[in-house]
């Protein structure tokens, strides 16, 4: 998301300095791995009101991680052009002390990517965080912002098949039970997961996951794996394979195509200039201190 540039620094070396902490522990987790990002075209002025309005609703998101997996906001600016909305919400099954560290991961990169963005999203593997300055609290949206399949190996069993089907049936019905918008079920060595974004009442979560779904087997076929996000839910399905990075990804807000493998370059990039930095501040403390010792 945009942020001003101390706001961006501060966040930027609160994202690494978080990624040095949970390095042994989180590697290759669903807080450090990228699934799509976009950013509005639409750009604000620096020092602008409407930019107040953009940290306020950043703060919100972070502070409000801490506390529960998903969460909304409003910030009214002084005319309605600054006014600002914002969520967040993490994966079901992802506890809270991980859903605080993904949110301020997602701020983090997003104050980066989306600088002086109007609007911005990013989807990592255990949250997603979007801001806007046009409401999208409650309203259906599933337009495709990202779609990935992998190789066609598990139609050459039909029961692998059968059971992919079953699995992705479930989690777009749920087990009739009480509304929950996250949803994961197994079958064999195929898992699926599901989830809705929050702000979406039941009918419109299964709208919405209906949708997915349908596209989800068009587009994949018989692929041995395959997600299908759409703007307001995602459905996706593991049969064993291994997955890649390869597939089609949109920007938020323009509707364009992205190549998912420039988006991931960039980011390694991005992250890989924040770790330096932050290595690069660490080091210099230590040595100062330790001049410092020997002086005195």
């Amino acid at each position: 998301m945009s942020v001003s540039n101390k706001a961006v620094s501060f966040l930027s070396l609160c994202g690494f300095l978080l990624t040095i902490s949970t390095l042994t522990t989180l590697s290759d987790s669903a807080i450090d791995t990228y699934v799509f990002a976009g950013c509005s075209q639409l750009k604000y002025t620096p020092g602008s009101s409407y930019e107040n309005s953009v940290n306020s609703i950043l703060t919100s998101l972070v502070n409000s991680a801490m506390f529960t997996t998903y969460n909304n906001f409003t910030n009214t600016g002084s005319t309605q052009q600054d006014t600002v909305y914002g969520l967040f919400q993490c994966r079901g099954d992802l506890q809270e002390n991980d859903c605080a560290q993904c949110v301020a991961r997602s701020v983090s990169q997003l104050g980066t990517l989306c600088v002086n963005s109007c609007g911005g999203a990013l989807q990592l593997e255990g949250c997603f965080v979007k801001y806007d300055n046009t409401t999208f609290l409650g309203v259906e949206d599933k337009t495709v912002v990202s779609k990935k399949c992998g190789a066609p190996t598990i139609g050459y069993d039909s029961d692998a098949l059968t059971r992919r089907d079953a699995v992705l049936a479930y989690l777009g019905t749920g087990d009739g039970g009480a509304y929950k918008t996250f949803r994961s079920s197994t079958s064999g060595d195929l898992q699926g997961v599901a989830q809705c974004v929050g702000d979406l009442s039941a009918g419109e979560c299964q709208d919405c996951l209906t949708d997915a779904i349908g596209m989800l087997k068009t587009e994949c076929g018989t692929a041995a794996w395959g997600d299908m996000f759409l703007a307001k839910c995602y459905v996706r399905y593991t049969g064993g394979g291994v997955r890649s990075h390869t597939g089609e990804d949109y920007n938020y807000g323009n509707g364009e195509g992205n190549d998912d493998h420039e988006w991931d370059r960039t980011l390694a990039i991005i992250i890989g200039g924040i770790a330096a930095v932050g290595l690069l501040i660490i080091f210099l403390s230590f040595l100062n201190k330790h001049f410092e010792k020997g002086c005195k």
